[in-house]
C-alpha cells in the first residue's frame, strides 16, 4: 500500500497554526469534511473519541490520529505541518508537530490496520520526517510521504 493512495496534495496542510491538541483535531476534522463530505463533527467525535482511547501521539513529534466512520468511501488521509508544536500527551511526552490523520469505512478492517502501518513506517524514517520539517511545499511533502523510505526499518 502506498502512501499516495491515500491522501492527496490538496489534503496536505504545509505550515498549519494550532495552539492546542483539541483546536488541532478540530481543524483537522474541518478539513476531513471538505474531502470525504462527511459532517465536520462527526469526524472530530470520531476522532476526539479515539484519543481518548489512548494518545495517538506515538513519539518523535508525531501523531496519527485515526477513526471509523460510516459514510466514508474509502481510507482517506490528511497531514499537517504545525509552525508550532502543540501538546499531544504523547507516549514520549514530547510535543507534536507532524500529524497524519486517518479517516477509513467502518468495515475497513485489515485495510486500515495496513494503512496505519504504512503511516507510521513512513513517518519513522528520520531522512523523510528530516525532510517534511524543513520545506512548507505541500506538494514535496506528499512526495516525501509518498517516497519509500529510504532505511529499512521494519
Amino acid at each position: 500500500m502506498d502512501l499516495s493512495d491515500l491522501i492527496e496534495v490538496s489534503a496536505v496542510m504545509p505550515a498549519l497554526k494550532a495552539n492546542s491538541k483539541k483546536q488541532l483535531l478540530q481543524m483537522l476534522a474541518e478539513k476531513a469534511s471538505q474531502i470525504t463530505g462527511i459532517p465536520e463533527r462527526e469526524v472530530f467525535d470520531t476522532i476526539l473519541q479515539r484519543e481518548r482511547l489512548g494518545s495517538t501521539g506515538v513519539g518523535n513529534g508525531i501523531a496519527i490520529p485515526h477513526g471509523k466512520l460510516p459514510g466514508v468511501e474509502a481510507i482517506t488521509g490528511l497531514f499537517a505541518r504545525l509552525e508550532t508544536p502543540v501538546e499531544f500527551e504523547a507516549l514520549d511526552d514530547q510535543p507534536v508537530d507532524l500529524v497524519f490523520l486517518l479517516i477509513a469505512p467502518e468495515g475497513a478492517g485489515a485495510d486500515h490496520l495496513k494503512a496505519l502501518s504504512r503511516i507510521a513506517r513512513v513517518l519513522r524514517d528520520p531522512d523523510t520526517v528530516a525532510k517534511i520539517r524543513g520545506t512548507k511545499d505541500a506538494a514535496a511533502i506528499h512526495t516525501f510521504l509518498a517516497s519509500k523510505p529510504a532505511s529499512h526499518a521494519a
